[in-house]
């Protein structure tokens, strides 16, 4: 049973002037954004199933369109567009979309000034619910039933503000996974369970390999993200879910000693990363377990989340032979069979026959076996069960068999906090010795993202 802690808030957008995006989206001029965490899917999949509502309503869609922004850019792009190829097919309408990193900056624009796409996806909850007035209640869009009973629970309340289903997620992924090569090192049998274990495997194989870790932090606009993963993994794991839900929710100060130790536990990692903090800044986070698999290994570890299997060298690399995982090991006890996770959250922004028919269709399960089968993505869908190998059903069981749950906290955060927290993990990496003025500085955020 997964249980989680939440208290959404819903907090006022602020307008900044980046519109060159949002008049794209909205006009269907394609663009093409640095790759985000999925992979590529190659068949176009079974027709669109009419399970969550029928995307025939009688009236005929073809030669309508549907405006769509999100940060899928590269192989992510193509993945998406094949799972949207069999709904253009069976109704002749178009998906027109348009792709950016910067995703945050982008809707909040667009809310301010109106200028929106139909569908979009959505940085996370906690920009969700600042876009609450201007996304559409879904329960008008879905036969909501059907779609309860499909996805996870807390998928479900995620997606609703004050009553209002106005999110739904069409894909996840489990956080905090540790990859590792086989042929340097193989813990399919004996994997560490404590960070203890890991600290003592590393200083037993340190001589196979550059660096122990891996690390890799650059993803234009989000810059910082997969920093900000491990600080929400070592505080989950060292102080547990009822801190890391304050913390999130803006109860617990930056400064606090469980969120000063978390940071300290990452800069240890960081200094023992491979490159140096140079080249953790500037290495894409898809790249960033390249080193895995050079000769000689450039590291022992890849701290990320289960839909790296579709990126970088590992999109060409074979599951089971050439990589695996095993969970994030435990540091307290107390808090054993703690997972995070994450996931795709869409919104509507502009309710059309064609939007409400996409929608429709982005929450079946035929549409998510697109990406499940590609590999790299677990399914919102609880039957999306089409996973290319052990590995995925792994991470996908992980997940589904959590003792306690608690969602990507940078994502729950309001949108000022978020884009700090990303800022800071950068300039942490390059200055650790400023520790305290950062977390000074993300305190002084905290106070003005979630003042009412």
């Amino acid at each position: 049973m997964i249980q989680q802690t939440r208290s959404m808030r819903t907090r006022a957008a602020t307008a900044v002037a980046v519109m060159g995006l949002v008049v794209a989206a909205c006009s269907g001029n394609a663009s093409t954004a640095p790759s985000a965490p999925a992979s590529a899917a190659t068949s176009t999949g079974p027709a669109p199933s009419t399970s969550a509502a029928a995307p025939s309503s009688g009236a005929s869609l073809a030669g309508q369109s549907v405006t769509v922004i999100g940060t899928w850019g590269g192989t992510e792009q193509d993945a998406f567009m094949a799972m949207v190829k069999p709904w253009e097919t069976q109704t002749g309408a178009t998906v027109k979309y348009t792709g950016t990193r910067d995703l945050n900056t982008v809707l909040t624009t667009g809310v301010a000034s109106g200028v929106l796409p139909d569908l979009a996806g959505l940085p996370g909850p906690g920009q969700m619910n600042e876009w609450a007035s201007s996304l559409v209640d879904l329960s008008t869009v879905l036969d909501t039933s059907t779609y309860k009973s499909e996805t996870a629970a807390p998928l479900v309340d995620l997606g609703t503000v004050n009553g209002k289903m106005i999110g739904v997620f069409i894909k996840t992924a489990i956080k905090g996974l540790i990859w590792y090569d086989p042929k340097t090192v193989d813990f399919s049998s004996n994997a560490p369970t404590t960070w203890d274990a890991l600290t003592a495997a590393i200083a037993a194989n340190k001589s196979k390999a550059a660096a122990p870790w891996c690390l890799g932090i650059e993803s234009g606009a989000a810059s910082g993200w997969p920093g900000t993963d491990w600080i929400e993994d070592f505080v989950l794991r060292q102080a547990g879910a009822d801190v890391y839900n304050q913390w999130w929710q803006g109860k617990v100060k930056w400064s606090d000693p469980a969120i000063k130790a978390a940071f300290q536990s990452f800069g240890q990692v960081v200094a023992q990363s491979y490159g140096g903090a140079t080249a953790i800044n500037a290495t894409n986070f898809a790249n960033a377990g390249d080193p895995l698999f050079k000769t000689p290994p450039g590291c022992l570890f890849l701290h990320q989340a289960s839909f790296i299997t579709g990126l970088g060298a590992f999109k060409t690399s074979k599951s089971g032979t050439d990589y695996n995982f095993f969970p994030f090991p435990d540091i307290n006890t107390q808090f054993t069979g703690a997972v995070e996770g994450s996931g795709d959250l869409f919104g509507m922004f502009h309710n059309t026959p064609a939007s409400q028919s996409l929608m429709a269709y982005l929450v079946t399960a035929p549409a998510q076996d697109i990406w499940v089968k590609a590999g790299g993505a677990i399914s919102a869908n609880k039957n999306a069960t089409d996973y290319p190998d052990d590995i995925s059903k792994r991470s996908a069981q992980l997940l589904a068999s959590a003792k306690i749950f608690v969602f990507d906290a940078s994502d729950l955060m309001p949108t000022a906090m978020n884009n700090e927290f990303w800022a800071d993990i950068v300039k942490y990496v390059q200055h650790p010795d400023q520790l305290d003025a950062i977390l000074a500085d993300l305190d002084k955020t905290q106070k003005d993202a979630y003042a009412q």
